[in-house]
């Protein structure tokens, strides 16, 4: 997704959902404690139990670095003692790729990372302890069957859990449940998608009490789908009049209803998780839809970055129908938004990055007043992973390696960059007092 990009996008993109509490060692655990899915426990990029480092390096804070095998862009996932990593094992057995019937231009050529390696679609488990693998789960070993963005990976979009399940998505390679030990529990295959540009995948699943949720919008017939937590069987489908998105979905839970709210370029809509109906709808985002929306407190934010601005704060209680122009419109912005990160709501304020670079705004969320911004992140100039808040800081990953930790506020003060070995474009994780990288070729778990 970048330059021209698009594609480890489907990096930041992930799944959501309300999570159940979980019982382990006797004691109820509940789901904000951990990550169970890419943009945590309150589908905010907030972890509020958390307390990361402030500052590390290579040679401080880092309690442990392990190499991940493949390639993956999907944000880890993490409870109890697990942290959960989707990757594309590349096997080394090659196939043969056909030319497409009309020639792609050089820029598109080189974008583009040729599906001619047959690849092991493989779900990891890590002790947070220890960094030490657990168990690992070849779900698939089969090439895919299109290419994806050379900055992105075939493993793009995040797992997520409630403590009993697993859900790992690997798009057109099959949704896969699995138990917190790695039994496979069943499998369902919805296609293949054919991608815009074949720039990749990246939307996650969401996991609700007892139903997975699927978006699937692609250059064919796209859909949102429901299915059984318990058999993968499908509940509900729902056809949508939309091109490829790389959005996640995002649950939310009003009024005694639970919502299933999408994001894409030809409307923004709410489905009733329950019946599939929609609840409301309006004119959508910009082109290539990525950025997960966010939700707190009644209002729900969408936000789009590609060949136009778009950001809309949405009243839940005001929503019904045909929204457009309406008091469900709280406000909306039409600058310096997200092209790949999402949103980060931390208390009433929301965090954006413009585009897909180090430069940061802050709104009031409930009035859309603009409190700084766009500022520059000193040595993060280029982002693909989602900013994620803790302790009262606000932490932005960047491509290269770098990754800075701003204080949480109206006023814009960067607090420390930290240099590692290696480059990030998955989002960071942080639990208890732990903080998470999953880079390139590591994942890193930072702690004092």
């Amino acid at each position: 997704m970048r330059n021209r990009g698009l594609v480890v996008f489907l990096v930041t993109l992930a799944a959501s959902v309300a999570i159940p509490g979980s019982s382990v060692g006797g004691e109820a655990l509940e789901a904000e404690h951990y990550w169970p899915r890419w943009r945590g426990p309150l589908m905010t990029g907030v972890a509020s139990h958390a307390t990361p480092p402030v500052e590390w390096s290579e040679t401080k804070n880092v309690r442990w670095k392990v190499e991940i095998p493949g390639k993956g862009s999907a944000t880890p996932v993490v409870w109890d003692d697990r942290i959960l990593v989707l990757t594309a094992v590349p096997t080394g057995a090659r196939v043969e790729v056909p030319e497409p019937a009309e020639p792609r231009p050089d820029w598109q050529r080189n974008a583009v990372q040729n599906a001619d390696e047959v690849q092991q679609y493989t779900v990891l488990a890590l002790r947070r302890s220890d960094g030490t693998t657990l168990w690992k789960r070849v779900v698939r070993e089969s090439p895919p069957h299109e290419g994806t963005h050379a900055t992105g990976s075939w493993a793009s979009a995040s797992a997520v859990t409630d403590g009993e399940v697993v859900i790992a998505s690997f798009g057109s390679q099959g949704l896969y449940a699995l138990s917190m030990d790695g039994e496979l529990l069943w499998e369902n295959d919805l296609g293949d998608m054919t991608i815009k540009m074949a720039f990749g995948e990246g939307s996650s699943p969401a996991l609700g009490k007892d139903r997975v949720f699927v978006q699937w919008d692609h250059e064919g017939e796209s859909f949102l789908v429901a299915l059984d937590r318990k058999t993968g069987d499908e509940v509900w489908r729902q056809s949508r009049d939309e091109g490829t998105s790389w959005a996640s979905p995002l649950l939310v839970e009003h009024d005694g209803r639970t919502q299933v709210i999408t994001s894409a370029t030809n409307k923004v809509r709410s489905y009733d998780a329950e019946t599939g109906d929609i609840v409301w709808e309006t004119p959508g985002m910009t082109q290539n839809a990525i950025p997960t929306p966010v939700y707190q407190d009644g209002l729900v934010f969408l936000t789009s970055g590609f060949r136009g601005n778009a950001l809309l704060a949405i009243k839940l209680a005001e929503a019904k129908g045909d929204i457009s122009g309406s008091p469900a419109i709280a406000w909306s912005h039409d600058r310096d938004t997200p092209y790949v990160p999402s949103p980060l709501l931390y208390g009433n304020e929301l965090y954006l990055l413009k585009d897909r670079k180090g430069l940061l705004s802050c709104f009031d969320a409930r009035t859309g007043k603009l409190l700084y911004g766009p500022e520059r992140i000193t040595d993060v100039p280029n982002v693909y992973a989602s900013p994620i808040g803790a302790a009262g800081r606000i932490y932005v990953a960047g491509r290269e390696g770098t990754t800075a930790v701003i204080r949480r506020g109206p006023e814009f003060e960067v607090l420390a960059t930290n240099v590692l070995e290696d480059g990030f474009d998955a989002s960071p994780v942080a639990v208890d007092s732990e903080l998470y990288l999953r880079g390139q070729r590591y994942l890193y778990r930072i702690s004092e």
